[in-house]
């Protein structure tokens, strides 16, 4: 059985992070991921600060965000491995393979669509979840608040429908 970490903790640890993050002791930056994905996309393709508007915007926050993004891959990995000890590779969660098919072609075309929309819409936003709600929540901003209530409230409606049982014919 996995052991699992009290609430409280991870509250705590939020917090923590959040005050490192924002204050002025800390690295006084907001916390997100979407522009950290747009930075290691002009560091791929070369794109440089003087030909590129966007790419003049994003150099001090996108670089801050990927290695963040880089953190919270190990974090998240060895807290699995080492301290939940729940770590598994799956190509097909449980409930796809419940409530749609074994197919893990099915699987990834679906995934590769909903990653695609997600991103499209952090850039069309002009942030991602985690900086709308994470940094915008915590900072009790008007936006992030709203935004935070649309987001898990389509997020809720999607998976419903996404997600709907089987009926079964007798």
């Amino acid at each position: 059985m996995p052991r699992q970490i009290p609430w409280w903790i991870g509250g705590i640890a939020m917090s923590l992070l959040f005050f490192f993050s924002f204050s002025e002791i800390g690295a006084d930056r907001p916390i997100g991921a979407s522009t950290g994905m747009a930075y290691l996309s002009t560091v791929v393709f070369g794109l440089d600060a003087e030909n590129y508007i966007y790419t003049a915007e994003i150099e001090k926050s996108g670089a801050w965000e990927g290695v963040m993004l880089i953190g919270v891959f190990f974090g998240g990995l060895f807290m699995s491995v080492f301290v939940t000890k729940t770590f598994h590779i799956s190509y097909i969660p449980t409930l796809w393979k419940e409530r749609k098919n074994s197919s893990v072609k099915s699987r990834m075309i679906w995934s590769f669509i909903a990653g695609f929309l997600l991103v499209f819409g952090a850039r069309l936003a002009g942030g991602c979840n985690a900086g709308h709600i994470l940094s915008g929540g915590s900072q009790l901003a008007i936006s992030g608040i709203i935004f935070a209530v649309f987001a898990l409230g389509t997020g809720v409606i999607t998976g419903r429908f996404f997600y709907k049982r089987k009926v079964c014919k007798k």
